[in-house]
C-alpha cells in the first residue's frame, strides 16, 4: 500500500477478501493491507482470530450483516467506503471469503468508479471450497464428478427461491449452496422434485475452517432431518454430490491435536508469535489479544550511567536479564547510545551473564552471548539464588529488565554482598483492543474460548482491565499460567488455574495438549 498509488485529494481503497476464518488462510497481501490500512470497513463473518491481527491504533467500522439483520444497509456501506477515501485514507474494506462470491463486491466498487475513486481488488480464499475442504469433502474427484457449481441459497424478500433445480440436477456435479440454512428444506426438495435421487450423498457444514466447525453428512432425503436433530445454525452451507461420502474417509481438521479448540493469547505483540504459531501448527485457532505492551525508556541515563560503573568495576561482573524484550530494549539501547559491545564488556573483571529462562537465554545466542547462568526453575528467585551461588562477595551485578520486577530476584545477591543495581530498561502498559474487548466477552460467556494464556502477573492484570464493564465470570476461565507467581495473579480473580511444568513456550503448549488435546 503506497502513498505514491493515491491521487493528490484524496484516498484509496482495497476491496479484499479475508478467507473463510482460519487466519492461516489469510492471503499475504490480505495480511500486509490489514496492518497499512488506515480504517478498516469489516463485516460480521471475519472471525475474532483475524480480527486480533488488526492494530489497536487502526480505526475499524463494523458493517456486519447477519440473516434478516441489516443494520447498514449496502448503499450505505457503499457511500462509507468513498467517504474514507475521500478524506485522504487509506481504506481496506475486508470481507469474508471471496468479496466477489456472493459477496456484492461489484455493487461496491460500482460506486467507487461513480466516484472516481482508485481501487484494487485482493481475492480471498472462498468458503465454497475451503469449508468442504476442511471437512474433508473435495469438490471434484475423477471417480465421482468433474465439476462443481456455486448457487446462493439466500430466499428472495416474497420466501422463494431463484434457482433452476432441473438445470442443476442434470448437470451431475456437486452443488455449493451458500447463505442456505434457513432455506434448506426448500433447497433439498426442489433438488428431488427435479428428479435426483433422494439417496444422493449430502451435507450440511457449519463455520467451516474454525474452531467452531461442525459436519453433518446424509442423503438428500434425510440431511434436514438430521442437521435439525445437530442443531445446525448459521454459517453454513450445504454441499450436494457423490463426493460427500468421502467425508469420513478423508475428514482431517478435527483430528490435529488441538482441532477444535480455541485459544485466547495475552502476551505482548512483540512476543506473541512464538506461542500462537506452536498452538496453530497443533489445530487451533488462536486470539491474539495483547492485555500489556512495553514502551522502551529513552533516553535511558540511568543505564548509561550504570554501565560506565559496570565498565569501571575491578571485580568480577554479571549482566542480568529477565526477558528477550529486556534483551532486545538493552541492545537498542547500547547501539542508540553509540556504544561498542567491546567496550561495555571489557574490564578488568571476568564478566558473566544470568538469564532467567530458556527464551531470554535464546535471545542473547542472537546476540552471541552465552549466558553463564540459567536456572532449572525459571523464576526471578531462582535466578537470583544461582548466580549468587556462582559469585563471591564484591562482584558487581547489573540487572536490566521492566521497571517493575520481581522483588524476589535481588535479596540473595545483597545476602551474598555483591552490589547490585538494578536499572529499569522499559515499562510496561495495559492496553484494550476495542474491537476485540466485546467479542472476546461474547467468546468467554458462550464457552467458545477453552482457556486463556498468561506468562507474566502483568498479562493477568492486563486482560481483567481490559475486560472491564464487559460481566466476565472469571470463575469460568481456565487461566494456563507460565509459572506461580502468574498463577497467584490469576487465582485472586478467581480463574481456574493450570500451570505448565516449565516457564517456557514449550511448557505451555505442552500443558496445553495435555489438558485439551484429543485422545487417542
Amino acid at each position: 500500500m503506497n502513498d505514491r498509488d493515491l491521487k493528490a485529494n484524496g484516498g484509496k481503497v482495497w476491496l479484499a477478501g479475508a478467507g473463510p476464518g482460519d487466519a492461516g488462510l489469510l492471503t499475504v497481501k490480505a495480511a500486509e493491507l490489514i496492518e497499512q490500512a488506515d480504517v478498516i470497513v469489516y463485516d460480521a463473518l471475519i472471525s475474532a482470530e483475524l480480527l486480533s491481527r488488526i492494530p489497536h491504533d487502526t480505526e475499524t467500522i463494523y458493517v456486519g450483516k447477519h440473516a434478516g439483520n441489516h443494520p447498514v444497509p449496502q448503499e450505505e456501506i457503499n457511500q462509507i467506503l468513498a467517504r474514507e477515501a475521500k478524506k485522504g485514507k487509506k481504506v481496506l474494506r475486508l470481507k469474508g471469503g471471496d468479496p466477489f462470491v456472493f459477496g456484492r463486491g461489484g455493487e461496491e466498487l460500482e460506486t467507487l468508479v461513480e466516484e472516481d475513486i482508485p481501487f484494487e481488488v485482493v481475492p480471498g480464499i472462498t468458503s465454497s471450497v475451503a469449508v468442504p475442504a476442511y471437512a474433508g469433502i473435495p469438490v471434484t474427484h475423477r471417480d465421482y464428478t468433474s465439476s462443481f457449481h456455486v448457487i446462493t441459497g439466500h430466499a428472495r424478500k416474497d420466501g422463494t427461491l431463484s434457482i433452476d433445480f432441473d438445470s442443476l440436477v442434470r448437470l451431475n456435479g456437486t452443488l455449493v449452496f451458500l447463505m442456505s440454512v434457513s432455506s434448506m428444506e426448500m433447497i433439498l426438495k426442489g433438488l428431488m422434485d427435479a428428479g435426483m435421487d433422494p439417496d444422493t450423498p449430502a451435507a450440511v457444514l457449519e463455520r467451516g475452517t474454525t474452531a467452531g466447525q461442525r459436519r453433518v453428512v446424509a442423503t438428500v432425503e434425510n440431511l434436514k432431518e438430521e442437521s435439525d436433530r445437530a442443531g445446525i445454525r448459521t454459517p453454513a452451507i450445504i454441499i450436494v454430490g457423490k463426493v460427500c461420502a468421502l467425508s469420513d474417509e478423508l475428514h482431517w481438521a478435527e483430528d490435529r491435536p488441538l482441532g477444535g479448540r480455541q485459544f485466547l493469547l495475552t502476551r505482548p505483540r512483540q512476543s506473541m508469535s512464538s506461542l500462537a504459531k506452536r498452538l496453530r501448527n497443533a489445530g487451533a485457532q488462536v486470539i491474539e489479544m495483547p492485555a500489556i505492551h512495553t514502551e522502551p525508556i529513552s533516553p535511558n541515563e540511568q543505564l548509561k550511567s550504570a554501565l560506565g560503573l559496570f565498565r569501571q568495576h575491578e571485580d568480577d561482573r554479571w549482566l542480568v536479564f529477565t526477558s528477550p524484550i529486556g534483551v532486545k530494549v538493552f541492545f537498542d539501547a547500547i547501539k542508540e547510545m553509540k556504544l561498542d559491545l567491546r567496550s561495555v564488556l571489557c574490564g578488568k573483571g571476568n564478566v558473566r551473564i544470568g538469564a532467567i529462562g530458556s527464551a531470554t537465554a535464546d535471545a542473547l545466542c542472537g546476540y552471541g552471548l552465552i549466558p553463564d547462568a540459567v536456572p532449572e526453575t525459571y523464576s526471578a528467585g531462582e535466578l537470583g539464588k544461582e548466580i549468587a551461588k556462582m559469585s563471591e562477595p564484591g562482584e558487581y551485578a547489573l540487572i536490566a529488565r521492566a521497571e517493575k520486577g520481581s522483588e524476589d530476584l535481588i535479596p540473595p545477591l545483597t545476602e551474598k554482598g555483591m552490589f547490585v543495581e538494578d536499572v529499569p530498561l522499559y515499562s510496561t502498559e495495559y492496553e484494550v483492543n476495542p474491537v476485540l474487548k466485546d467479542e472476546a466477552a461474547r467468546m468467554l460467556r458462550d464457552r467458545e474460548i477453552d482457556a486463556v494464556t498468561f506468562t507474566s502477573a502483568s498479562t493477568v492484570r492486563g486482560f481483567v482491565r481490559a475486560m472491564e464493564d464487559t460481566e466476565t465470570d472469571y470463575s469460568s476461565i481456565c487461566a494456563v499460567c507460565i509459572g506461580e507467581q502468574t498463577a497467584r495473579a490469576a487465582e485472586e480473580y478467581g480463574m481456574q488455574i493450570e500451570i505448565a511444568d516449565q516457564a517456557s513456550m514449550d511448557a505451555m503448549v505442552r500443558k496445553i495438549i495435555e489438558l485439551f488435546g484429543a485422545k487417542s
